[in-house]
């Protein structure tokens, strides 16, 4: 893949949500296209930060580990994270406010934290099953985007339905949107979805993109399309 080496994000990340010995076969069949990688839950339980350096020297990796504690904890961890070589990392932005501030003074030029605002897969019947005042998905995005933000915070993670929105309320923003599906695509569990020039239209930075192109029968023909829809939108 290629490595890239401006601070643009690059237009797809690819969720790696799959065992360690699947990845190599995955990336070599990918090699060349511009493409970065997100290392979550999954796989970085599975191999522990090494791999996660070594994939780190190949492209951009958004590892994605949503930090949520005490302020000191997640400042802690958050300053082992930086020195990954990884270009940004997850936070939950319900974390609150301290955890935020805190987060703000450990970011450099090449690495950002990125406030998640409500996952992909919640819809109002959950949100309201948490006790959350207000269980509209929307507007419990823009709540938590404005603390983040409030906080320093300028890399933020939020579906497509919500995107256009917080554009709108911050132009200078990055939004990296998952939930995105190529036209006839399975839902798998995915609740708010749109295709990758929609999510791109509606104020996308970069994608993330896992099964559509990990579990097709032609990973890199599905990588390919996906880039060409995107560069047909811009």
């Amino acid at each position: 893949m290629v490595q890239d080496q401006s601070h643009r994000l690059p237009p797809v990340f690819v969720a790696l949500d799959m065992a360690q010995a699947e990845v190599e076969p995955m990336l070599d069949r990918l090699e060349g296209l511009n493409l970065g990688l997100k290392v979550g839950m999954e796989l970085f339980y599975q191999t522990g930060p090494d791999f996660v350096r070594q994939l780190a020297a190949r492209a951009p990796v958004f590892l994605d580990l949503k930090l949520h504690d005490i302020p000191n904890t997640v400042a802690s961890a958050a300053a082992r994270i930086a020195d990954l070589g990884v270009r940004l990392t997850t936070v939950h932005a319900s974390g609150g406010r301290a955890m935020l501030e805190g987060l703000a003074a450990l970011e450099r030029p090449d690495f950002r934290f990125f406030a998640v605002t409500v996952l992909t897969s919640a819809d109002r019947a959950e949100l309201d099953g948490l006790g959350i005042a207000e269980p509209d998905p929307g507007e419990h995005a823009r709540h938590l985007f404005r603390l983040a933000s409030d906080c320093g915070l300028d890399g933020f993670v939020c579906s497509p339905q919500e995107v256009a929105a917080l554009r709108a309320l911050r132009d200078d923003a990055l939004f990296v949107t998952p939930g995105v599906r190529p036209a006839g695509a399975a839902r798998d569990d995915q609740s708010r979805i749109a295709t990758p020039a929609d999510a791109m239209a509606r104020g996308a930075s970069s994608l993330v993109i896992g099964r559509p192109i990990t579990r097709a029968a032609d990973p890199r023909a599905a990588a390919e399309a996906i880039l060409a829809e995107i560069d047909g939108h811009g």
